[in-house]
């Protein structure tokens, strides 16, 4: 997780001005689309989120 949040989310924008907060926001904000919006091959190039309403967890 660690390895491809810095390729996807760290290394690609410089971070000069920006202070711990809105880091803090930032990583918070990857960690919400990562969980629930980034489509994953493993599940049928589906998010995880159409993944569950497919096989019937949420509703």
């Amino acid at each position: 997780f660690f390895g491809r949040m810095k390729n996807e989310m760290f290394y690609c924008r410089s971070w000069q001005n920006v202070t711990i907060e809105e880091f803090i926001n930032q990583i918070d904000e990857y960690m919400l689309w990562y969980r629930n919006k980034r489509i994953k091959m493993s599940l049928g190039a589906l998010n995880p989120m159409e993944y569950r309403k497919n096989i019937g967890v949420v509703a």
